[in-house]
């Protein structure tokens, strides 16, 4: 290479096999999620993944040129957790298994939320690119253009990540002191209905709120969301 920083990790030629074992790549993004899972994104850095691994950093520095490629070999890797979809009788049906599942991944890994918005993430990795081409053909097997179920696929996808992103704060929000959504919704109920006694909208929902699981309500109102967006790609079919 001239000395150009590449684009992207996926757009630089993996190293050569050498003689001697050397640290892989998997090793590298294997214990990274491990410590991201751990410890959340504040706490990566290519020195304590070395000290993690018990590796110098010209090992580690073979596969990934900085934190930022390493985090798009953990992205990719988080999104190979979750089954590609497949064509089946009702595309609607198959993207609802496919958002949940891809739900479930994000909440696996409360810190993806912080990094998916940047530049270059994940886009090009082997696992989102086939993650990708199936959920394209669900929707074209249900009559979206292919140009249509691009967009249907982006619209699906971001309101996905918006929702899991925001759980995914305040779950960990919550861990770090120490409560749980219920404990905490009990606590503050009192204090939040004083709070909108002069609101009569907010008032009425917060009133028809109190007492309900606050774990179901996050499932209830991520699955009721996601028919509105359906309902909305569905349109565009008649």
């Amino acid at each position: 290479m001239s000395g150009e920083k590449e684009l992207s990790v996926w757009t630089r030629p993996r190293p050569q096999r050498r003689e001697q074992p050397v640290l892989s790549r998997e090793q590298i993004v294997a214990a990274a999620l491990e410590l991201l899972d751990a410890e959340g994104i504040d706490a990566l850095s290519m020195r304590k993944l070395g000290a993690r691994l018990k590796a110098g950093a010209t090992s580690m520095y073979t596969h990934v040129a900085s934190k930022e490629e390493l985090l798009e070999l953990v992205v990719d890797e988080v999104y190979g957790e979750i089954e590609p979809p497949a064509p089946g009788e009702d595309w609607r049906a198959d993207i609802v298994v496919f958002a949940r599942n891809v739900r479930a991944g994000l909440l696996r890994h409360p810190w993806i939320g912080s990094v998916l918005g940047e530049a270059g993430v994940a886009y090009l990795g082997p696992n989102v690119l086939r993650m990708s081409e199936g959920t394209l053909a669900v929707f074209e097997a249900g009559g979206f253009s292919l140009k249509a179920a691009d967009r249907a696929l982006n619209t699906v996808m971001a309101y996905i990540i918006g929702r899991a992103t925001s759980e995914a704060a305040w779950l960990t929000r919550l861990a770090r002191r120490g409560q749980n959504e219920q404990e905490w919704a009990e606590r503050l109920w009192p204090a939040a209905e004083e709070a909108v006694r002069s609101y009569p909208r907010l008032a009425a929902l917060y009133a028809g709120q109190r007492g309900q699981d606050q774990h179901e309500a996050r499932e209830r109102e991520f699955e009721e969301g996601l028919e509105c967006v359906l309902d909305g790609l569905a349109s565009h079919l008649k």
